[in-house]
């Protein structure tokens, strides 16, 4: 998210003065309370994966619930961004298609096979990724550092997978993870040449309509198992204890869309505009650590002592990784 903003983050932070305490501060609080709510989403999300719904149908549900609110939203604020130009139709079909419907589907598959935690730290190595894209396909500048963000990534991965075990996560899982961090990095270089032409809320609403399109030819409305989304969760079997009473599916559904999606993109791009991308990207990396101790507390997800360091050694590497790149200039 924030890789995908800089050059406006940046550009906007300058301009409101970001060196005022009062500001920078807010600014702080709302992205880390964006962070809380994308993790504590993870969880809830698990949940409803758990209830029988099914990472396909929650995608496509989120998705177009998402692409709905943000068209509400966009068109009260931005309209002119939501205006699209035939050369770039095919950017904006394959942004919102891979870099947003596939990156959320892998995501969910992801934690359906695996921890919550590990699974999003998987993710988070996108900004690794931009950066050795950058370095070595479009030879931009990029600080030497970028080096050592990779072996602490590679070697605190392997710790998570505690390799030496024969590797001990979920063969499927791990491949969605990685797959959903390169739709991730596809997500944040597409949108830096898309925020040329569209705010940043007209195109998470073209975005997100583009990937309710995807997941409607996959899976027909008509076909949604819509029966799933009366039923309820017990929550004291589901989280052992820890909730009790019983909720709808539905009601977690609504979750997910609203606290665990608009939200949260909301307080992003309120915390962007008041202490830019690059503190955004460094406080964005507190959300796989979040989104650990939420699901150890709700869902009783116990990491090893081998994968609590490993998992730290790669939050280094990806606090290293988003230093390295030079910020790209903000869209004229």
């Amino acid at each position: 998210m924030a890789d995908i903003l800089s050059g406006v983050g940046d550009t906007a932070a300058v301009r409101a003065g970001v060196g005022r305490p009062a500001r920078t501060w807010t600014g702080m609080a709302m992205v880390i309370g964006a962070g809380v709510l994308f993790a504590i989403n993870g969880t809830v999300s698990k949940l409803v994966l758990d209830a029988g719904l099914g990472s396909l149908p929650l995608v496509q549900i989120r998705c177009a619930s998402a692409a709905v609110l943000f068209l509400l939203i966009a068109t009260r604020t931005d309209r002119p961004g939501l205006r699209v130009h035939r050369d770039e139709v095919l950017l904006l079909v394959v942004y919102g298609v891979v870099g947003l419907a596939m990156a959320q589907w892998l995501y969910l598959v992801a934690i359906g096979r695996m921890p919550v935690s590990i699974a999003l730290l998987l993710e988070f190595t996108a900004p690794l990724l931009v950066a050795l894209w950058v370095r070595l396909v479009r030879h931009d500048d990029v600080h030497s550092r970028i080096w050592v963000a990779l072996a602490l990534c590679l070697g605190g991965l392997a710790m998570v997978a505690e390799i030496w075990d024969g590797l001990t996560l979920d063969g499927v899982g791990l491949l969605a993870a990685g797959a959903s961090a390169v739709a991730l990095a596809t997500y944040y270089l597409l949108g830096e040449r898309a925020l040329a032409a569209h705010g940043p809320v007209s195109l998470a609403a073209i975005s997100f309509s583009a990937a309710s399109v995807l997941w409607a030819i996959v899976q027909p409305w008509w076909d949604f198992p819509a029966d799933v989304l009366t039923q309820t969760v017990d929550l004291d079997a589901a989280t052992e204890g820890f909730l009790g009473g019983t909720v709808p599916v539905w009601l977690l559904v609504g979750w997910v869309v609203v606290l665990g999606t608009v939200a949260p993109f909301w307080l992003v791009l309120g915390g962007l505009g008041r202490i830019g991308a690059t503190r955004t990207g460094l406080l964005g990396t507190l959300e796989p650590v979040l989104a650990g101790v939420v699901a150890w507390a709700v869902l009783g997800q116990v990491l090893s002592t081998a994968q609590v360091i490993g998992g730290t050694i790669v939050l280094i590497g990806i606090i290293i990784a988003e230093t390295a790149r030079s910020q790209p200039p903000p869209p004229t």
